[in-house]
């Protein structure tokens, strides 16, 4: 249980909130200007969920290598990681299917910010990636004091 957080996944979290929180507001402003209260609804709406959205694909990831302490060959792992993107798909239809005929919901303004967040998720996510500088082999380096 004393696994170090990935440094990715908590960048990806830490800029994907901040992205979704200004997407909000954006979103959100235009949505007025455009369709009225409706709008609002409907920026404030697709930007939650996206972010819900990013949150739980990190959060399970985290959660599964804290569970099984690095170990990425363990069944827990992708039980957690698997469990929490079969829990997205069901509330992904769930609120595509209760948000259709939302009369207090712009469509337009939800689906144009829902496209723009998961865009700009994807953006995040490649850039915590390449500035991560996470190694990905384990050798001693000439000068490294570990003994020798």
């Amino acid at each position: 249980m004393s696994a170090a957080p990935n440094r990715i996944l908590t960048t990806s979290l830490r800029w994907g909130a901040l992205f979704a929180t200004g997407l909000a507001v954006v979103a959100g402003g235009i949505g007025v200007l455009v369709a009225g209260l409706p709008g609002l609804w409907g920026g404030l709406l697709g930007a939650l969920l996206a972010f819900a959205f990013l949150a739980l694909t990190a959060g399970s990831i985290l959660l599964g290598q804290r569970l099984t302490v690095d170990d990425p060959n363990s069944p827990l792992f992708y039980g957690v990681v698997l469990g929490a993107w079969l829990v997205k798909l069901i509330v992904f239809f769930v609120f595509m299917f209760w948000l259709r005929g939302q009369s207090w919901l712009d469509p337009w303004v939800f689906f144009l910010t829902v496209i723009v967040a998961v865009l700009g998720s994807l953006v995040i996510d490649a850039l915590s990636f390449v500035r991560s500088r996470t190694p990905y082999v384990d050798v001693e380096l000439p000068g490294d004091e570990t003994g020798k």
